[in-house]
Order: structure tokens, then C-alpha cells, then sequence
């Protein structure tokens, strides 16, 4: 196998690929954020910290809200992965439960969780699809003597007057030779 063989993707390559395609679709990271940030404002009021013979609990009255809110952004984060057309209601959503989560679940998980979905609720609202590639025609490559092919116009050194620029006002059109420079004084 030489250098100029390409390699032959292998399974790994082409699902990384795959999922980065998919990846790009939606939007990914926020639905991350958000799912990030759901797990501490349900974890933290319901754990136990063992310190040698002394437990630590961390319970509040509202364990149970903590516990929805935090499913709640669970469920916002893998919607937004599954579902992108409900991207902004999600967003909303998110942003709503942190903000409820300050006073419900230890300052929304200890403001770990709640800035996570702040962030996450802000990037859904924010992210928007772009635009589908536009598909490009197949073009044959001729070779001439090298390897490299062909450029469309082989006479590229010589400056060509450009016809049908009437709203060139700046005088910087290569046709009077400004060669797109302007004059400093």
C-alpha cells in the first residue's frame, strides 16, 4: 500500500460520519446541555454524603419537584435530539425550569444544573436549520501531462476586461487596473 492509496473507511469511519451528519441536523448540543443539566437538579436532593460514620442528606421539602423538573429537562434534551421542530417551545421550557429550579431544588442543583439548561434553553431557541447543500454537477477532470488537471480558463495571468459591471462605483474593478486596492491619501 503506497501513500497515495486513500485508506478504505472502515465501520467506525462511516458511522462517525453518520452520526456527525445527523449531529449537524439538529441541535445537538443544546438538547445535551439540557439533559446535562436536568441530572444534578434531580440528583442533589436526593443524595447522601457519607462523611466516616456521619451521613449528610441533602434533602429538601420539594425533593419531589426537583425530581419532575429534573425528568422534565431530560425529557426537553432528548426531544430536541429526536424532534427538531419543537426546538423553540423547548428552549422556553428549559429556560422556564431552570429558573424554577432556584428555589425549588438547592439553587437548581446547586446553579450547576441550571446553568446548563439556561444555556442549553438559550442554544435551542437560538440554533436554526441551515440550508440543505447545494447538490454540484459532476465535472470530468482531464489530466494533461501531470497529474494535476485542468483548470477551466488556462490563461490565467492575463487580466480580462469584465463586461457588464455598470454599478461598480468604488473604481476598483480589475477592468481600469485598480486590482482592488484603494488609494491611501
Amino acid at each position: 500500500m503506497s501513500a497515495e492509496t486513500p485508506a478504505v473507511p472502515g465501520k467506525f469511519a462511516r458511522r462517525r460520519l453518520q452520526f456527525r451528519a445527523w449531529r449537524g441536523e439538529r441541535p445537538f448540543w443544546a438538547g445535551l446541555f439540557i439533559l446535562l443539566g436536568g441530572f444534578p437538579i434531580a440528583y442533589f436532593p436526593y443524595a447522601n454524603l457519607q462523611i466516616g460514620h456521619l451521613t449528610l442528606a441533602m434533602a429538601t421539602t420539594a425533593g419531589a419537584g426537583s425530581l419532575i423538573i429534573g425528568v422534565l429537562l431530560g425529557v426537553l434534551g432528548v426531544s430536541l435530539w429526536f424532534q427538531k421542530h419543537v426546538r423553540t417551545f423547548a428552549g422556553v421550557a428549559a429556560i422556564l425550569l431552570a429558573l424554577v429550579s432556584i428555589p425549588v431544588s438547592n439553587l437548581g442543583g446547586f446553579l450547576i444544573g441550571f446553568l446548563f439548561a439556561l444555556i442549553g434553553g438559550a442554544m435551542a431557541v437560538a440554533w436554526a436549520p441551515g440550508a440543505p447543500p447545494e447538490p454540484q454537477p459532476a465535472r470530468e477532470a482531464t489530466t494533461g501531462t501531470g497529474d494535476a488537471p485542468y483548470s477551466t480558463d488556462p490563461d490565467t495571468t492575463i487580466l480580462k476586461p469584465v463586461v457588464g459591471e455598470p454599478n461598480d462605483l468604488s473604481g476598483t474593478s480589475p477592468a481600469n487596473g485598480a486590482n482592488g486596492r484603494h488609494s491611501a491619501g
